[in-house]
């Protein structure tokens, strides 16, 4: 390259003359390229949150056909995420040993077929056994997602790839109890099940069209021998990591949090705070709203900071205080909505900061093992909130399930001090 640099004999003009167009057509190509990758990235986000929740608006015709009890198929839905949040682990050594691409559309097929699957189930003993499949199928999205965007985006659009990725999985969120619920009530929990499995392994298929725009192959053979990566870290030296740590638990509090608000919101609005059930939902949508509206505007911010972990201390900080409001007053249920939209919103700023500061924490040819490792954290999260909550709604302590919701946010604000740091890269053993 110098060479070509400074030499002034006709090839190396034409050298200089070719290199010019192609970098021209790549710098050109480069935003389209990416916005693709995000959007395929996405679909797959919004494909794993449309599975999760698939079951859930069906539970009450699965459990008169099945002779089945709520506790039950409970049960179902905490296989599903034990062994997701387990399998994030393994997901993410996977990730960095076999490519994000491979695990992401094995992972998508897997959990679609169990899924559909259970539409077929004959008894309780395989609804468990799919739910566990489809769980594992579900741990690969966030350590092979985030891989994938980390290697693939430039470094100064990461904040609004990662806050469209967020969205995908919540606009998942919102879909699915409108897609199997309805099919559901058209033509009967099995069909429910079954189509949409179908359907997300249709979507899988199509998945396999897009692999130039999700291997990271080609990231690595671009930077050169010059820039090969050294040595990747083995998975014990990444779990003793003290930032890797604090980020685990970063994603277990603010899970707590998410798992209170979304599982529990309205119960405890309806029972504690005058709601009619149409106003308590209507705030939990308007939280909702709130917190894909705060994703969107925080992916811009995060693109524009150099301090993430200013954004999201301020914004669980903001999020903490409008929930505790709610939690110690009697408002009327006007401004108890826009307290709550508010702390969605806040909440759902600091999320693309969050997955930035994680990126910035992690070894590049380890990142899978990372996001895997820490966002496992979320799943573990997702597990206990709802038996805090829970508790307190049967002692009738509805105040006290959004200071629960606040609580974790404070202690997470501490967290986020340790994971602003990237820390020094030492030489470790190969995995």
């Amino acid at each position: 390259m110098e060479a070509g640099a400074c030499g002034g004999g006709a090839p190396a003009a034409g050298r200089r003359k070719g290199d010019g167009v192609t970098s021209l057509a790549s710098a050109t190509d480069l935003p389209r390229r990416e916005f693709a990758t995000i959007s395929i990235v996405s679909a797959a986000h919004f494909i794993s949150h449309l599975l999760q929740l698939a079951l859930a608006p069906l539970f009450i015709a699965m459990r008169a056909d099945l002779g089945l009890s709520f506790t039950e198929l409970g049960v179902v839905l905490s296989l599903f995420y034990l062994f997701s949040g387990g399998g994030q682990v393994v997901a993410g050594i996977l990730v960095d040993r076999f490519g994000a691409h491979r695990l992401l559309i094995g992972g998508m097929a897997l959990q679609s077929a169990a899924i559909g699957a259970m539409g077929l189930a004959p008894d309780y003993l395989s609804l468990l056994l799919l739910g566990a499949l489809a769980g594992l199928g579900n741990s690969v999205y966030h350590p092979a997602d985030l891989s994938i965007l980390s290697h693939k985006i430039s470094p100064r659009r990461l904040g609004r790839a990662f806050a469209l990725h967020v969205v995908g999985g919540s606009i998942g969120y919102a879909a699915s109890p409108v897609v199997t619920g309805t099919l559901g009530l058209l033509y009967g929990w099995r069909v429910a099940l079954i189509a949409t499995g179908l359907f997300c392994l249709i979507v899988t298929v199509g998945f396999l069209l897009a692999l130039p725009l999700l291997r990271m192959e080609g990231v690595q053979a671009r930077r050169g021998p010059a820039a090969a990566a050294p040595a990747a870290p083995r998975f014990l030296d990444i779990a003793r990591m003290p930032v890797v740590l604090l980020a685990f638990f970063y994603f277990f509090l603010t899970a707590i949090c998410l798992a209170g608000m979304q599982s529990f919101g309205i119960s405890a609005l309806q029972e504690g705070f005058d709601m009619t059930l149409a106003f308590a939902a209507m705030t939990l949508t308007f939280y909702q709203g709130g917190n894909i509206c705060g994703i969107l505007v925080g992916g811009h911010i995060a693109d524009r900071a150099t301090h993430h972990h200013r954004i999201a201390m301020a914004g669980l900080g903001a999020a903490a205080v409008a929930l505790a409001i709610v939690g110690f007053t009697q408002l009327p249920p006007v401004v108890t909505l826009c307290l709550v939209t508010a702390a969605g919103a806040f909440i759902g700023i600091t999320t693309p900061s969050r997955d930035v500061l994680i990126r910035h924490a992690a070894p590049e040819n380890a990142r899978g093992k990372v996001f895997g490792l820490v966002y496992s954290g979320f799943d573990l999260g997702s597990l206990t909130g709802p038996i805090i909550y829970g508790a307190l709604l049967d002692a009738h302590l509805t105040h006290a399930v959004f200071l629960a919701a606040a609580a974790p946010l404070v202690v997470a604000m501490v967290t986020v001090i340790g994971v602003r740091v990237r820390p020094k890269a030492t030489p470790v053993a190969p995995a």
